[in-house]
Order: structure tokens, then C-alpha cells, then sequence
């Protein structure tokens, strides 16, 4: 049974969340000043639009005012998803993360960063850029290697798809 907040949170929120096609991926209760802050991350491998967050939102608000979860002190409901650096930490994560750039921290205190370019169920494909005009390698990380990652931002990556917009431009000049 469980002993937490969060805990018991989660096993009344996560059915919903998973109905709605949604994963739960995290829940905190925060302090503000005199009132508290429920926040609820949710996520799925498409991805979470912001009409599906206010679905999500008016469920979630619905069930918590059926019971006595939050207890009678006020509180603010925030759903959201995970941020642009997020943590890496469940399987899912790793095929979400796919073509993105993430910093690893490896078990042996060493640090990468690289490009997911493949996920099973023992670990990853990474491709590590190449530095001061040499190619890219390719690496292969085991779950048990990665003691953390998360992932980048990436604010001057050209996109796929552009990049083959603009190959055919220049091949029809």
C-alpha cells in the first residue's frame, strides 16, 4: 500500500492519464508560499499537444475534486510535459529521444555527448560528432553503462527534412 502523497497520487491519476493515451511521467506537490502546487508531467511517443494537455487537465481536475487526494487546503493543478532538457530515465525515454543530441554521464565518471540513432532492449546506437572537421563515429552504450542523460538543445541543427528540401533545390538549379 502506499505511504506518500505522490504515491497515492499516482495510482489515482495514472489510469486516467493512460486513458487518455498519455503517459504519467512524473508528479510533485510543492509548497507556495500558504498554497500548494500539484504538478503532473505527462507525455506519449507522438507527443502531447496542447488540446490533449487541457483534456488531460479538466480530467485530472474532475478526479481529484471526486476525492479527498489533495486534501481540504488550497491547491493550483499544473500539467505539463517534460521540459526540453529532460531527464532520460525510462526506456520509452530513449526511443523518444531518438535524432536527438544528449549528454551522457557514464558509470565511470566519463561524459559524451552524442546522437541517439538506435534503441533495444540492451542499450543504444550513438553517433558522437565529429570534432574540428572529422567525421562522426558510432558508439554503442549498454543501459547499465549510463549512470544519466539528458537531453540538449539544439538551436543551430539544420532539419532533415529542410536539408533534403534544399539538396533537390540545388539539384533542379
Amino acid at each position: 500500500m502506499s505511504t506518500t502523497q505522490s504515491e497515492r497520487l499516482r495510482e489515482l491519476l495514472e489510469p486516467l492519464v493512460s486513458s487518455q493515451g498519455l503517459d504519467l511521467e512524473e508528479i510533485a506537490v510543492d509548497a507556495v508560499g500558504r498554497k500548494r502546487v500539484l504538478r503532473v508531467v505527462v507525455d506519449s511517443d507522438t507527443g502531447a499537444d496542447l488540446d490533449r494537455i487541457a483534456d488531460v487537465s479538466r480530467a485530472l481536475s474532475a478526479k481529484l475534486d471526486e476525492t479527498d487526494a489533495m486534501g481540504s487546503a488550497e491547491y493550483t493543478l499544473e500539467v505539463g510535459t517534460p521540459g526540453a532538457e529532460r531527464l532520460l530515465t525510462e526506456h520509452r525515454h530513449y526511443l523518444r529521444a531518438t535524432g536527438r543530441l544528449v549528454r551522457f554521464q557514464l558509470t565511470g565518471d566519463d561524459e559524451l555527448v552524442a546522437r541517439i540513432t538506435g534503441v533495444d532492449d540492451e542499450g543504444l546506437d550513438v553517433e558522437v560528432p565529429g570534432v574540428k572537421g572529422r567525421r562522426p563515429t558510432t558508439r554503442r552504450l549498454a543501459f547499465d553503462d549510463i549512470a544519466r542523460a539528458r537531453v540538449q538543445v539544439e538551436f543551430n541543427r539544420k532539419d532533415d527534412a529542410s536539408d533534403k528540401k534544399n539538396d533537390k533545390k540545388e539539384e533542379e538549379a
